[in-house]
């Protein structure tokens, strides 16, 4: 079996910035490794069923915020459940992200990704300005440059084959963690990961 989790996103995600410090930790503990996998929820969700959150009837759209001041408050995670800069366009994000991958390695994709998650609804950062993922790039010692790679060919296909390969497993929200196939949606199924990966 398997010891690699393969991680779909979306990085303005609320449920990916909950899991996203405890899936890191939960995948170095048991020795597993993580391939992060930004996809582009816009193609996900007419595949799948789902709707932007503006479509989503007013009671979902009202619990959820509830759900999000719940589990950050639980997780104790710092958390604005109404941030300044949401909705956000996160394609930027996302390439930006898989060029670090690329380039630097998984280690610092997965770091970046957090930044960017944080910046979100932590902070209130506009991750769709360049200024911005320029300066996140610059305060975990990254190059630059990666903004370019990120607008580079390579970038751009990788984005496009992990939403591809994400609609194929049947993903259909963000996070979703798999494993040797199983499908593991939310983060609040990371107990489930951290079995998944004991028993492997």
């Amino acid at each position: 079996m398997s010891r690699t989790v393969d991680y779909y996103l979306a990085p303005h995600s609320p449920w990916a910035y909950l899991g996203h410090r405890r899936v890191t930790e939960i995948a170095r503990a048991a020795g597993a490794a993580v391939k992060v996998l930004p996809v582009d929820l816009g193609q996900v969700f007419p595949v799948s069923g789902g709707l932007p959150l503006a479509k989503r009837a007013p009671q979902r759209q009202a619990y959820r915020l509830v759900e999000l001041k719940r589990f950050s408050e639980h997780l104790g995670l710092p958390m604005h459940i109404e941030p300044a800069f949401f909705p956000v366009a996160s394609d930027a994000a996302s390439r930006l992200i898989i060029a670090v991958d690329q380039h630097d390695g998984t280690d610092a994709a997965m770091a970046l990704t957090g930044a960017v998650m944080t910046g979100v609804w932590a902070e209130q950062r506009n991750i769709a300005d360049p200024a911005v993922l320029a300066a996140m790039l610059a305060a975990l010692g990254l190059a630059e440059g990666r903004l370019d790679d990120s607008l580079a060919p390579a970038a751009q296909a990788s984005f496009e084959a992990n939403t591809r390969r994400a609609i194929d497993v049947g993903v259909f929200g963000s996070p979703s963690y798999v494993i040797d196939g199983e499908m593991f949606w939310g983060q609040d199924r990371l107990d489930f990961v951290q079995r998944r990966l004991a028993a492997a």
